[in-house]
């Protein structure tokens, strides 16, 4: 019997790169299946049910990602204590001081995972200088845990982009005093790591979430229908729709272009953006659906994209956690469409720099110093026309740095 079972529970309560813990499989319904039975349980004892649901996130995230989970206590323990002293700080450049250390602290944390490869081969092309990736994570988790991770390889840790993001939103709103810090690391433990929409979002704001973290639970009739509609919706969208369009059309077309017609081709692109769409919104349904059976609210983050009658109508509907974070935390910094700021011009001057080193050419560099002169003397023969200037250029440096 033990010669059974204790193989059995290595396996379900290990990190198997090879099946990482996602939605779609049976594993993740048990597993809910046993969180849902002790939350109906401890239900009314706030903090008890916080902890547990931090810990059980903790564990959700461990089986999909593996130790990477050390990089989401890392942020857990980091914007807890500076969002703390953020509050506490009486001078407002001290204030500003500590925004500025944590947002840099996550960007840090973000850039390394998931840029380290392309600013290493752009400095390889632009310099000659050829440097490898080193993971400075993995080191340290083979001396301290008997490991034997690859240290020359860097893997981009799983939902890393939404709880970054999730983290400096709470720190910012901290700063602009929109919100106040949470007094238990275990209660913003569980805002941060959220099991269901820690891997695909929404990426959830503080002020909308942290105050259901002091409800008591409640679960209504309606609330129930409506919480195993979002999951049962999301679950056809990504297994019904998605996996089958990816399956039986879009991947034999894009392995192998030149043995279908034009016509072929050209249906598969369009079928491709309906994979992605249903793949993206399914996921993000279920953690709806899956969060609201527990007694918590996640906000919608697709409304029906491809029927906007406009770009900008697109974005207002396609992933609205996060087209929303970059209007409140990059747009409207850089002066939205009110003015041009400091950051308006540094960012359209880093940009142009890119532009001009990717290409190699030095006359990309005299067409666009002949772009931004044109553009300045029509802003000053018109002046009618800076607003709309200033704002498509805090749009367009948007949409790049967020991109």
């Amino acid at each position: 019997m033990l010669d059974y079972l204790i193989p059995y529970l290595t396996r379900t309560f290990s990190f198997d790169p090879n099946s990482p813990l996602l939605f779609t499989q049976f594993y993740f319904w048990g597993f809910f299946a046993v969180v849902f039975a002790f939350l109906t349980v401890i239900k009314n004892r706030i903090l008890l049910r916080n902890a547990f649901l931090f810990a059980t996130s903790l564990f959700f995230y461990y089986k999909t990602s593996g130790s990477y989970v050390c990089i989401l206590a890392f942020c857990v323990v980091a914007n807890f204590f500076i969002g703390k002293w953020i509050e506490k700080a009486q001078a407002h450049w001290k204030k500003k001081f500590l925004m500025i250390v944590v947002v840099i602290i996550d960007l840090l944390v973000l850039c390394y995972y998931k840029y380290s490869y392309f600013f290493l081969d752009a400095l390889r092309d632009f310099t000659g200088i050829e440097l490898h990736v080193y993971n400075f994570f993995a080191a340290a988790s083979n001396k301290m845990f008997g490991t034997h991770s690859l240290v020359d390889t860097i893997i981009l840790p799983v939902g890393i982009s939404f709880f970054t993001f999730q983290a400096m939103s709470y720190c910012i709103d901290i700063y602009r005093g929109k919100i106040k810090p949470v007094t238990n690391i275990l209660n913003f433990g569980f805002y941060l790591s959220f099991f269901p929409q820690l891997v695909a979002g929404p990426i959830v704001r503080a002020d909308k979430f942290v105050p259901q973290l002091y409800k008591k639970y409640f679960l209504p009739r309606r609330t129930f229908g409506i919480a195993v509609f979002w999951v049962l919706n999301g679950l056809a969208k990504k297994i019904i729709l998605s996996d089958y369009l990816a399956t039986n059309f879009v991947d034999r077309v894009f392995d192998t272009p030149l043995l279908f017609t034009g016509l072929e081709n050209l249906i598969a692109l369009f079928a491709y953006s309906l994979q992605v769409y249903a793949d993206f919104s399914g996921y993000t349904d279920i953690a709806i659906g899956v969060a609201l059976l527990m007694g918590f609210r996640l906000p919608q983050n697709f409304n029906s994209p491809y029927k906007a009658l406009s770009p900008t109508e697109f974005w207002r509907r396609w992933h609205i956690s996060l087209s929303s974070w970059w209007r409140d935390y990059l747009y409207i910094p850089l002066g939205g469409n009110r003015n041009a700021s400091v950051g308006t011009f540094f960012w359209m001057g880093f940009l142009s720099l890119v532009a001009i080193l990717l290409s190699g050419s030095v006359w990309v560099g005299i067409a666009l110093g002949v772009f931004f002169l044109y553009i300045a003397i029509y802003a000053y023969v018109k002046p009618e026309s800076r607003k709309f200037i200033t704002t498509n250029m805090n749009a367009m440096a948007t949409q790049i740095v967020g991109g």
